[in-house]
């Protein structure tokens, strides 16, 4: 953990990418915990929530409020980046939204897809090349592969059936 110490006050994204079930979203919790411990402000959300709110803000005609408020928390942490694909339209709201914070507020990512497959989610070269730039610029890349913890508790359950 001391290697993300700072990453807060240096205004650092946070990547966390690996396999469902390999402790990304726990391990982006405890240091959302950890931060607001230190009095920073943190705003948890899933991308598909985020969406919803953006959508919604901006149909309201309150998109700018949204964004206002988004830019001011010091850590924001999107959590189930890439478990489900937008639209244009999603995907270039999502695209601004996050490009609000970047190189100036920290933002922690949790992905179950490599970077070369975030076209999947984008449907658009250009705009994935954009976004992955933004987010991995002077960032914590962690790789989290590995086995899922969940089905090795489900097999050592099952075992001592």
């Amino acid at each position: 953990m001391a290697k993300f110490k700072n990453f807060i006050q240096e205004a650092r994204n946070i990547v966390l990418a690996g396999n469902p079930g390999t402790g990304k979203t726990h391990l982006a919790i405890a240091l959302g915990i950890k931060a607001c411990l230190q009095d920073f402000t943190v705003f948890f959300t899933t991308i598909h929530a985020l969406l919803t709110k953006i959508r919604e803000a901006r149909s309201e005609r309150t998109l700018r409020q949204l964004e206002s408020r988004f830019e001011r928390y010091d850590l924001v942490i999107c959590d189930e980046f890439g478990y489900i694909s937008f639209d244009k339209d999603a995907a270039e709201l999502l695209f601004t939204h996050l490009s609000l914070r970047a190189g100036r507020k920290s933002t922690i990512i949790t992905t179950n897809l490599a970077f070369d497959r975030w076209t999947e989610i984008f449907g658009d070269e250009v705009l994935t090349a954009a976004i992955v730039d933004r987010l991995t610029h002077k960032a914590h890349l962690i790789n989290m592969n590995g086995d899922s913890f969940r089905v090795k508790e489900s097999i050592q359950m099952a075992s001592k059936q």
